[in-house]
């Protein structure tokens, strides 16, 4: 899931179909000019694609999964090229979550997406935008639900999330859809989908406290990390940048609380919220 050597930058959607089309191929053995054989495309026009300079037509794609045998991913991966259903510096993350077999996630000030009610979603789209439209909205909270279905393998992606506990004490979206929020992600803690932790007010500084981040580790590619911050967000497989939020996670778990103590709290806190 590299690119040109490791560079520690951005993919764009159409930057990562190109770098997963390159490491089909060769997982496959072949060479561009022998796939571009196969699916009756010229061996410099695979080069475009695997670089991110040009996308295949729907028929492409169709030829390329059965070309190296990937079951209609190339396919569906070309149509979200252009139905743009996520921001464009997230648009590649969310395609690797799909592909993720861990995926450890720390909200700073928000629930992560892929745990997030509708009602949660929902307040938190129209908080982040000046002017919206309920259409414009409800195909945003749409989006992120299809995200999360992914939890819906009850083994696949293994997912861990760490909460600051201000997400707790802040009431998005009001008192009812806090609570709602915060029995979900202790629900599915409960149910042992997801392990959960909290960073309580009382470890003080910590090793997260700079930016929200997303580890994400693949059976057959290189780890990366996802960090974001306002309308702007940014992939990276640097290994020793990967490396270096990997340790600033585990040093953050290590002042959290522990999983039972956690969903105790949530449960807790839910409770106020329902009184």
């Amino acid at each position: 899931m590299r690119r040109g050597g490791g560079i520690d930058r951005p993919y764009s959607p159409q930057e990562f179909y190109g770098a997963e089309l390159q490491r089909k191929r060769e997982n496959k053995g072949l060479t561009q000019a022998q796939l571009g054989e196969m699916v009756v495309i010229s061996p410099q026009m695979i080069a475009h694609f695997e670089a991110g300079r040009r996308k295949p037509r729907p028929e492409d794609a169709c030829r390329i999964d059965q070309a190296l045998g990937t079951d209609g991913f190339f396919e569906r991966m070309r149509r979200s090229l252009d139905e743009g259903r996520f921001a464009d510096h997230f648009a590649a993350a969310a395609e690797m979550e799909k592909l993720a077999c861990v995926i450890k996630t720390y909200g700073a000030s928000l629930v992560p997406g892929i745990l997030q009610t509708e009602a949660y979603a929902r307040a938190v789209f129209r908080a982040g935008t000046p002017v919206y439209t309920h259409k414009d909205v409800e195909r945003r909270v749409a989006n992120r639900m299809e995200r999360a279905r992914i939890l819906d393998d009850p083994n696949s992606p293994v997912l861990w999330t760490l909460l600051d506990e201000s997400i707790l004490r802040r009431p998005i979206g009001g008192r009812g859809v806090i609570a709602e929020q915060l029995e979900h992600v202790a629900e599915m803690g409960r149910s042992g989908r997801v392990r959960v932790h909290v960073l309580p007010f009382s470890a003080g500084a910590h090793a997260l406290l700079e930016s929200m981040v997303t580890l994400m580790r693949f059976t057959d590619a290189p780890p990366v990390a996802y960090v974001e911050g306002l309308r702007t967000g940014r992939v990276m497989d640097d290994p020793d940048m990967v490396e270096a939020c990997q340790s600033a996670y585990d040093l953050a778990l290590g002042d959290a609380l522990s999983s039972e103590e956690s969903l105790a709290l949530l449960e807790a806190v839910s409770e106020e919220y329902k009184r």
